[in-house]
């Protein structure tokens, strides 16, 4: 304590060892200690007291859809990272597709980083992209420090990401397990949509029956065979059916090097209650049913499903049209993934120590950065968000931060609001206000246990 900076003060501070009233320590950026709530603070540190708004750690949100560059005008990283900020959220990483170009060569990477540098209020990171011809640029990907590779195993919506079909997707598993990299998935299979009933038009439940699980049971059982059969660490993207939950945790049992996220959207927003026409509700896969959602709620207790993201994925305004069968699938929920998460886990007998678990442990650990991120602990980053958990707002479009003011939560009443985000150490957002950009952008660790340094490039 006597070399700290800056002395964070709350009753409830959320540790991996449980929440407790506590003095969070900070020096350089770092936590360096964790004490009791009247430790004295030292001579020349800077004293901050948050009474009862909880400080939880940072949430690491592995799954946003920035589009930058050449799709800016749908989202960008100065948009992005601020309302990431108003949400709570201290690090993020951009899929690799929806930006011109997509991020499946070392040489778009470079593109993709120096775009993003001066505009980030929050850290950084890449995944990149593995696309039928760029095995090649795998390793080189790797190499520069992508978190992994993404790929879909059905049309993705745009042209210049192609989807990998099995003999493809076994190719590119194979080339990304030689190196111990990791693939993410969007696993929906194309032959069971091709088969789906097909209709235009706004009525939400033909979207629906377009969509089915099975597509998803599918794909997710032929994802399971060949990492089992490659010993390929592998992840199943934004979770949707609830009928693939058995073959989940049979995977698991096995020993497949698997693991499960799902999204804000899928366990607050059913089926019944999409509006015709309402096309900010389209996703892909779709949000489902009631009854699925119970059960993907008890996945995410159980541990099956491993943890949550956004899958912040927006659009402009017009390309929502009333038209579910052409409308743009995506849902646009960096500002209000916290507060949506934490409304629907408190109903359902949860603790924010859960939602910290899941929203910031677990996606740390997926990219390797839990032994600087998504814990309130020695060592970590000083990134925190304090949360006033029982205040309560309704969701204003004209107040997100996000580029475009879609969204499928307006007018719902949810509980928690952040009242101030911090980075290293530094206040990023409060009460509405942002500093000038502090992000950093962040590269893969050689090992997420290994203690070693995490490498930073700005």
């Amino acid at each position: 304590m006597s070399d700290a900076e800056l002395v964070l003060r709350s009753t409830r501070v959320v540790t991996p060892e449980g929440t407790r009233a506590a003095s969070v320590a900070v020096s350089a950026g770092r936590v360096t200690a964790v004490l009791p709530y009247d430790a004295p603070v030292p001579e020349g540190a800077r004293r901050e007291d948050f009474g009862d708004d909880v400080l939880l750690p940072g949430l690491v949100d592995t799954h946003v859809h920035v589009n930058d560059p050449g799709r800016t005008h749908w989202e960008g990283f100065w948009t992005a990272t601020r309302a990431a900020a108003a949400g709570g959220i201290t690090t993020l990483v951009d899929m690799p597709l929806n930006s011109l170009p997509p991020t499946t060569t070392a040489e778009h990477l470079r593109v993709k980083r120096e775009v993003a540098a001066d505009k980030a209020h929050i850290d950084v990171g890449f995944w990149g992209g593995a696309l039928p011809d760029n095995v090649k640029d795998l390793r080189p990907l790797h190499d520069a420090g992508v978190f992994g590779f993404k790929a879909f195993l059905s049309p993705s919506g745009v042209d210049e990401f192609p989807h990998l079909g099995r003999t493809e997707l076994a190719r590119s598993l194979a080339e990304i397990a030689g190196f111990g990299g990791l693939l993410i998935v969007h696993a929906e299979d194309p032959d069971h949509l091709n088969a789906a009933p097909r209709h235009g038009g706004s009525k939400y439940a033909d979207f629906l029956a377009s969509r089915p699980r099975g597509a998803e049971d599918t794909a997710i059982a032929a994802l399971i065979a060949e990492a089992a059969r490659l010993h390929a660490r592998v992840h199943v993207l934004h979770l949707s059916s609830a009928d693939a939950l058995p073959l989940i945790r049979a995977a698991k049992a096995d020993g497949v090097r698997l693991t499960v996220e799902t999204c804000p959207h899928y366990l607050t927003l059913t089926a019944e209650e999409v509006p015709d026409g309402a096309s900010e509700f389209k996703c892909c896969p779709p949000i489902r049913e009631a009854a699925n959602q119970d059960l993907l709620w008890q996945a995410l207790a159980d541990g099956t499903i491993d943890c949550v993201v956004t899958d912040h994925s927006p659009s402009t305004a017009d390309l929502k049209t009333a038209d579910f069968a052409t409308a743009w699938g995506g849902i646009s929920g960096l500002q209000l993934s916290l507060s949506a998460v934490w409304t629907a886990a408190r109903a359902r007998g949860h603790g924010l120590e859960d939602v910290v678990h899941w929203m910031s442990a677990r996606t740390a650990e997926l990219v390797g950065l839990d032994g600087r991120k998504g814990a309130i602990a020695p060592g970590h980053d000083a990134d925190f968000a304090v949360l006033a958990p029982d205040a309560a707002f309704t969701v204003d479009p004209a107040a997100l931060h996000h580029r475009n003011p879609v969204t499928a939560y307006a007018g719902r009443t949810l509980y928690g609001v952040v009242r101030s985000t911090w980075l290293r150490g530094q206040r990023v957002y409060a009460d509405g206000e942002f500093t000038a950009p502090r992000g950093e952008l962040l590269t893969r660790t050689v090992s997420s246990r290994s203690g070693r340094p995490l490498e930073r490039k700005t």
